[in-house]
C-alpha cells in the first residue's frame, strides 16, 4: 500500500515501551516512516519497530476549536510554521538561527521550562557563538515576559517590536480564485516582491522548509504563503504591490491560500499582523479570523 499521505495510525516500540502515533505520512522508505501529528509535531518510526499499522480517516471530527488552544501551544505551532535554518532544544525552549532572515527564526522561542537555572546566559552563548544578537520571542504578559524583564532585556528598536496573533477556524472555506498560481518554491519574482531578501538561499532554507507549503502569486503584483503543519494552517507575506492595492488582489490571494490550505488538511489557521495595521485587520477580520495573544521581542542588555 502506498502511504504517503495518507493518514495512519501506527503502534511501534521504543526505548521506553510501546507508543501510539497518529498523523499523515511524509516519507516513507526503508528507515521507517515519517508522521507529521494534527499539531504539525514531526515523529519518526523507525523499520522494523512496528507492531500494527492501519489507515484512518483524512479529516477526522474536529475536537478542538483554534481558540481553544493555549498561546505556548500556538509558539510551537507557528514556529513549525516558519522553521529555523537551525534549531536547538534549550529544554522546552527552542533556540532559532538562520543567518538573521527574520526576527521568528533568529529569537529563542520561549514556551515551557528551559531545564537550566542559567537559561539567559545559554540565550545569550548560543547567539554571540553565531555572531547574531541575542533575542527572545515572548508572549505579552506571560511568566516569562516578566522574567526577562526582571533580567533587564529591553524591547527591541531597530526592527518590528512583535505582532499579534489571530486564529481562525476554517468552517466555511472561500472558493480558489483561477488566476492565482500556487507554487511549492519561492521564484525569484516572489521574493522580490517579499523583499526583506539579503539571502535568498537563507530565505528560502526557511520559507521552504516544511513539507506542505505554497507560494501564491497574481499577476506578478500581489503574493502570499500559505502552509500546513498538521490541522493547522499558518497565512504570510501577503503582499500587494502599492500601485495595484485596493482593488481586492488581497483578497483573492487569501481565498486561495485557505482553499488551498482545506485540500490539504486544515481546519484552522492562524497569521500573525502588526496590531496597528488597520487594512490587514479589515482583511482577516472578513475570514473570522480574531487576535489570540500578541509576542513582542526582547534583547540581552
Amino acid at each position: 500500500m502506498d502511504l504517503l499521505g495518507r493518514r495512519v495510525s501506527v503502534r511501534h516500540r521504543d526505548g521506553e515501551g510501546v507508543r501510539d502515533v497518529v498523523g499523515r505520512v511524509l516519507a516513507a522508505g526503508p528507515d521507517g516512516l515519517r508522521i507529521e501529528r494534527r499539531d504539525g509535531e514531526l515523529a519518526f518510526v523507525p523499520a522494523g519497530t512496528v507492531l500494527a499499522m492501519r489507515v484512518v480517516p483524512d479529516r477526522p471530527r474536529r475536537t478542538r476549536r483554534a481558540a481553544s488552544f493555549s498561546a505556548e501551544e500556538l509558539t510551537r505551532i507557528t514556529s513549525r510554521g516558519w522553521p529555523a535554518v537551525e534549531s536547538v532544544p534549550l529544554g522546552d525552549w527552542e533556540l532559532r538561527a538562520s543567518g538573521g532572515f527574520t526576527g521568528r527564526a533568529n529569537s529563542v522561542a520561549v514556551h515551557g521550562d528551559p531545564h537550566t537555572d542559567e537559561p539567559f546566559a545559554a540565550v545569550v552563548d548560543f547567539y554571540t557563538a553565531r555572531g547574531l544578537r541575542p533575542l527572545a520571542q515572548l508572549v505579552e504578559g506571560s511568566v516569562w515576559d516578566r522574567r526577562f524583564e526582571d533580567a533587564a532585556w529591553v524591547p527591541v528598536t531597530d526592527q518590528p517590536p512583535g505582532a499579534i496573533v489571530q486564529v481562525a477556524d476554517l468552517a466555511a472555506v472561500p472558493a480558489p480564485d483561477p488566476e492565482v498560481v500556487v507554487e511549492t518554491h519561492a521564484s525569484d519574482a516572489w521574493l522580490r516582491h517579499y523583499g526583506r531578501v539579503s539571502e535568498p538561499a537563507t530565505a528560502r532554507a526557511v520559507l521552504e522548509g516544511p513539507a506542505t507549503v505554497g507560494f501564491l502569486s497574481l499577476d506578478d503584483v500581489a503574493i502570499g504563503r500559505v502552509v500546513v503543519t498538521g490541522e493547522w494552517a499558518g497565512l504570510a507575506a501577503v503582499e500587494v504591490d502599492p500601485a495595484h492595492r485596493r482593488r481586492g488582489l488581497a483578497r483573492r490571494i487569501v481565498d486561495t491560500a485557505l482553499a488551498w490550505a482545506a485540500a490539504h488538511g486544515a481546519d484552522k489557521a492562524y497569521l500573525q499582523t502588526m496590531r496597528d495595521n488597520e487594512p490587514a485587520l479589515g482583511l482577516y477580520g472578513a475570514y473570522g479570523f480574531t487576535t489570540h495573544h500578541a509576542y513582542r521581542y526582547l534583547t540581552a542588555p
